[in-house]
């Protein structure tokens, strides 16, 4: 499974950091981007896929649900 971030949808709420912090975090322009270990996709975007490591899926799955921006995208 693989996971973006539209950052032009991205409404900065956060929930996708609270449910799965080892995916996604928020950087300084107030936006969510997807992370892979320590490298932060960067512009996001389709062009910033992100590998979701084993047993992270759910935790994906349901930040993607939760999404108030609807811009979480996850391609498998």
């Amino acid at each position: 499974m693989k996971v973006w971030i539209d950052q032009d949808l991205c409404t900065g709420d956060g929930i996708c950091v609270e449910i799965a912090p080892d995916v996604f975090t928020l950087l300084d322009d107030g936006l969510a981007y997807v992370k892979e270990g320590a490298t932060v996709y960067n512009p996001g975007g389709p062009s910033g896929l992100a590998a979701v490591a084993s047993g992270k899926e759910d935790g994906v799955i349901e930040s993607a649900e939760e999404c108030p921006g609807e811009c979480i995208f996850i391609e498998v």
